[in-house]
């Protein structure tokens, strides 16, 4: 275990609650009815939480895809070839995908990590070299990486968020994904930690036709029985059915809430990896934010592990981190209205009787 990981994981503390009754009165006494902002005053409190400050601010914000390839795509649980995975890489880095519109949008900066794609790129501004290895093993056959693979890529991840960190401070970072086959392992991953049923959790992924569906819920069936993960141990999970780019977002989060900085989770890819860092540090749960509520069913056992609940659901399941820049952009509008509005004092708005 390297210095990096254990600094990180000893300077991981909960959020603090010391504001959380002072958030509460000054969202309460804004101009509108109680509760009527709905989940949006649940983020600015939380906002306002994780920064120790009545008045959170988001100045800067970044959004990282990592990207990896899995053996186990070989199995043929996903509708496209693995050579799709340095495909979209390529569509990310030249601009092209959704997640690029999303973020140009909403003025994000945004990077691609290659924690392990089964191929080589040349150097762009907006890459990210942290490859382990050319993708993972078939875990339908042996385990996905060795321990000290994991290790690796969990302080990648970790590596990641800081040096970007360091040379321009951010307030919340989004973590998106790339990788053919990675919702094979994430829900083996989810699945091995909540104990829930594979055949009723297991999705359609890429959009694998009923024959497709019925071969991964087997495949994950088969590698659980082999590999017999620990509920408990997230980096024996990794090692077992995780993936390159799970390790490297998981390593992010943990990096993340060493720093105190708010993380926006996305699917099922990255909501499996947000729990392997919680089964490794429970702490990093108060910077959990998740960004959407993806139609694939194992998130939710995911969620409901680590009490959190989807900012928003528009039947997405794009992956990328799509979901988690549009809740990015949530979150910034969550702490202007926490800064921004008026009370009903400042208004001279006749306020309504809480008592009542």
């Amino acid at each position: 275990m390297s210095k990096l990981y254990k600094e990180t994981l000893e300077a991981i503390v909960p959020v603090s609650t010391t504001l959380k009754s002072d958030a509460w009165e000054k969202m309460n006494f804004k101009t509108k009815p109680l509760g009527a902002l709905g989940r949006i005053e649940n983020l600015a409190v939380q906002m306002s939480l994780i920064q120790e400050s009545l008045n959170p601010e988001i100045n800067q914000k970044a959004l990282f895809v990592f990207a990896g390839d899995h053996g186990v795509a070989a199995s043929g649980v996903s509708a496209y070839p693995a050579e799709v995975t340095p495909q979209m890489v390529m569509n990310f880095l030249n601009g092209g995908a959704a997640i690029n519109v999303l973020c140009r949008h909403h003025n994000i900066g945004m990077s691609v990590v290659d924690m392990g794609v089964n191929a080589d790129f040349e150097p762009h501004p907006d890459l990210i070299d942290k490859k382990v290895r050319k993708g993972t093993r078939n875990f339908l056959k042996e385990p996905a990486m060795t321990e000290g693979e994991s290790l690796q890529a969990l302080e990648n991840g970790m590596s990641v968020f800081l040096e970007v960190h360091k040379k321009s401070p951010v307030e919340i970072i989004g973590l998106g994904d790339m990788g053919i086959g990675n919702t094979t392992s994430a829900t083996a991953i989810i699945c091995a930690v909540t104990g829930i049923n594979v055949a009723e959790s297991a999705g359609r992924g890429t959009g694998v036709d009923d024959e497709g569906l019925e071969k991964k819920i087997n495949v994950i069936k088969d590698a659980l029985s082999l590999h017999k993960p620990e509920a408990k141990n997230g980096l024996d999970i990794l090692c077992r059915v995780g993936g390159l780019e799970i390790a490297g977002i998981a390593g992010a989060v943990l990096a993340a809430a060493s720093q105190k900085v708010a993380v926006v989770l996305d699917g099922v890819i990255s909501t499996a990896a947000g729990l392997i860092a919680y089964l490794i540090n429970p702490d990093v749960q108060g910077y959990l934010i998740s960004g959407h509520k993806s139609i694939e069913k194992s998130q939710v056992a995911a969620l409901e592990k680590m009490k959190l609940v989807p900012v928003i659901d528009l039947d997405m399941r794009l992956g990328e981190g799509t979901g988690a820049a549009l809740a990015i952009n949530i979150a910034e509008a969550a702490c202007k209205i926490m800064c921004e509005m008026s009370s009903f004092a400042d208004a001279g708005v006749s306020e309504q009787n809480l008592s009542s």
